[in-house]
C-alpha cells in the first residue's frame, strides 16, 4: 500500500502521522510524507517596499520549518513502526492543493493522509481549503485527521 502524508507541521497534521504511526499496514507499505513549500505572496505591487532579501529569508523559514515537520514525522514513524514501512520525505514548492494532487498522482498513491482544522467561519476557509480540496480531486481514497474537540487547536509555538 502506497500511503502519501502531506504535512504542514500543524497540530492537525501531526494528528494525520499519529494516525498513520499507530496503524498496522500490509506488509511492505510505502509512506511517503512531503511538505509543500508554498511561493512568498505580496499583498502590493510595488517590489520596492520590501527588501528583496526578504522573501529570500521567508522561503528559507518557510523550507527550514518544512524540514523540521517532515523529520518529526520521519521520527514518530519510525518509532512506531520500526522498519515496518519503506518511508521517504520531499519538500515540494508550489500551491498545496495542486501538489499534493500531482504527486499523488504521479506516485500512485493509494491512500492520502491530511490533517484538518476542525473550525468554523472564515478559519475553515482558509485552513480547510487543502484538505477539502484534496479530499474533492484526489484520484485515491483520502483520510482527513480531525483533532478532537478537547484539544488545543492552535499551533505548537
Amino acid at each position: 500500500m502506497k500511503i502519501l502524508l502531506a504535512i504542514d507541521g500543524s497540530v492537525f497534521s501531526d494528528r494525520a502521522v499519529d494516525e498513520v504511526a499507530r496503524r498496522p499496514w500490509p506488509p511492505g507499505s510505502e509512506v511517503r510524507i512531503i511538505s509543500v513549500v508554498e511561493p512568498p505572496m505580496t499583498p502590493i505591487t510595488e517590489p520596492f517596499v520590501l527588501p528583496a532579501l526578504y522573501w529570500e529569508e521567508a522561503e528559507q523559514a518557510a523550507e527550514e520549518h518544512a524540514r523540521d515537520a517532515m523529520n518529526r514525522a520521519l521520527q514518530s514513524l519510525r518509532a512506531q513502526q520500526g522498519e515496518s514501512l519503506q518511508i521517504a520525505t520531499e519538500m515540494l514548492k508550489g500551491y498545496p492543493k495542486q501538489v499534493i494532487l500531482d504527486d499523488a498522482d504521479r506516485w500512485e498513491a493509494d491512500l492520502i493522509v491530511v490533517g484538518s482544522h476542525g473550525r468554523r467561519g472564515l478559519t475553515r476557509l482558509l485552513l480547510g481549503s487543502v484538505s477539502q480540496a484534496v479530499a474533492a480531486h484526489a484520484g485515491c481514497s483520502v483520510e482527513i485527521v480531525r483533532t478532537r474537540a478537547t484539544e488545543p487547536a492552535l499551533e505548537p509555538a
